[in-house]
């Protein structure tokens, strides 16, 4: 829980904010329901609310969380649903998956709110503009971006992989020193199984854009037997954390992170500072949340705003990236005057945003991403 110093700062960042910002005239409450784990709701609670509530003194920011992962964003989606034919809703701003956002575009739940806040335009990446191969352009602002990259010790990799068939080579001179944990147990794991099929399968953009196509997804036996032999070279690992601890541990030499996870184990001491990042192409996935705004959100105005807040570069430098070391939602170039020049190379010595724009890639459409967790099962994990 972020507390006390958290609330100090935000009041501190208010008053950094690009000229002022219109008051809202009449009161309300501003009701935020925000899927995710608890960091997630005291985020908005004790960092997002105070600023708002002081250029808007005549709202007051109300945060609700549903719960971790999809499960989270579902209860939302089915909340607004269940509300569908009210005149309005009772949520203003949400914060969902990417998974669902798709799913709650396509069926009329959300506003195109995009055009009518400043911020929109800051924002050019393809999680932007399409959600799991679903259109969610105009509908969503992303709060930020998570993403997953091979950590490695450099005392035992002097030269770190530059792609996935490099990998592929260092593993085979250094059995057991590579380590992951499949799709079990974390995200990290399939996000390293998802960038194996972009980079060991044909038309790999078609994952990611759609329409499904069951013959491409039959065609991806050779990747699977491919993997299961590097498998027999790698460590399994626990998950997430399972991995990040055998990397402090020196048990492995590498293996795929969230890259916030890796530098809040950093910054706890958890893991050894000389510890360094690549993104491997030809890629690997990552994913955002959204802030989007219902299609009958009782405070619209007041909503929007608060997103343009919640994404201006400011907000973004001090709260996504500073506290978080999340990725910005928005472009990164938007961001970097923001931050002083430790925090910037901090997050982005290793993984530029160069890199990020060339390697960071989406999560496949639904039911691509059903078939490669399918097809591990069946044909790597057997």
């Amino acid at each position: 829980m972020m507390g006390r110093r958290i609330a100090t700062v935000a009041a501190a960042l208010a008053a950094l904010m690009l000229g002022p910002v219109p008051a809202i005239a009449q009161k309300a409450t501003l009701n935020v329901v925000t899927a995710g784990d608890q960091n997630m709701v005291d985020y908005v609670k004790d960092y997002l609310a105070p600023i708002f509530e002081k250029n808007n003194p005549n709202v007051t920011v109300k945060a609700v969380g549903t719960g971790p992962g999809d499960a989270g964003s579902q209860k939302i989606a089915e909340k607004l649903a269940a509300q569908k034919t009210n005149p309005s809703w009772d949520v203003d701003v949400a914060v969902v998956h990417q998974k669902m956002a798709g799913d709650m575009v396509r069926e009329g739940l959300l506003a195109p709110y995009v055009k009518d806040v400043s911020t929109g335009k800051l924002t050019t990446s393809p999680t932007a503009k399409s959600a799991l191969g679903q259109n969610v352009e105009g509908y969503v602002i992303p709060m930020f971006q998570s993403q997953t990259a091979i950590a490695y010790n450099p005392s035992m990799v002097q030269t770190p992989p530059k792609s996935y068939a490099d990998l592929e080579a260092w593993v085979k001179a250094n059995p057991k020193k590579f380590g992951h944990n499949g799709i079990k147990g974390g995200m990290s794991g399939v996000a390293f199984v998802v960038g194996w099929i972009y980079a060991n399968a044909p038309n790999s953009d078609k994952l990611m854009a759609g329409p499904y196509d069951k013959a491409v997804a039959d065609a991806w036996g050779p990747a699977f037997a491919k993997l299961k032999d590097f498998n027999k070279q790698v460590t399994i690992t626990p998950g997430n954390a399972g991995t990040l601890d055998m990397l402090n541990r020196g048990e492995i030499a590498m293996g795929p992170v969230w890259v916030d996870m890796f530098y809040t184990w950093m910054a706890d001491g958890k893991l050894p500072p000389t510890m360094r990042l690549a993104l491997i192409g030809p890629g690997m996935p990552g994913q955002p949340m959204y802030y989007v705004i219902p299609a009958k959100a009782a405070n619209g105005a007041a909503a929007r705003k608060f997103v343009e807040m919640a994404t201006s570069p400011q907000v973004q430098a001090e709260g996504i990236v500073k506290k978080f070391n999340w990725y910005p939602g928005i472009d990164a170039q938007h961001v970097k005057a923001q931050l002083d020049e430790k925090t910037w190379n901090k997050l982005f010595i290793d993984v530029s945003p160069q890199d990020l724009a060339a390697k960071a890639k989406p999560f496949p459409v639904k039911e691509y991403f059903d078939a490669i967790l399918q097809g591990y099962e069946k044909q790597v994990m057997n």
